[in-house]
């Protein structure tokens, strides 16, 4: 875990991490659909993104701390291919 290099940077970082297994770009799309607030687009900057209460309880189950925490890109990379196995698992 290292410290948060703020928000912008932080989902640059996620996307850079799956954008570098394509076999996963098609659930990281649907991840960060099913993540998003709704109508996210009538807010500023119009960006899908989680609720930011939702995200640091997330990170605060996850790391500890008080929620500030910003997952590794390994963690999200297992976390986009664990999503991705339950999907095909699903469907079977």
């Amino acid at each position: 875990m290292s410290e948060p290099p703020g928000p912008r940077r932080w989902w640059l970082r996620a996307a850079v991490a799956v954008a570098k297994r394509p076999d996963l770009w098609v659930t990281a799309l649907s991840q960060a659909r099913a993540l998003s607030v709704r109508r996210w687009w009538r807010t500023w900057p119009p960006v899908p993104r989680p609720a930011r209460q939702w995200l640091e309880f997330r990170m605060e189950t996850a790391y500890g701390g008080t929620g500030e925490a910003v997952p590794e890109r390994a963690d999200i990379v297992t976390f986009v291919g664990w999503s991705a196995t339950m999907g095909r698992w699903r469907r079977r």
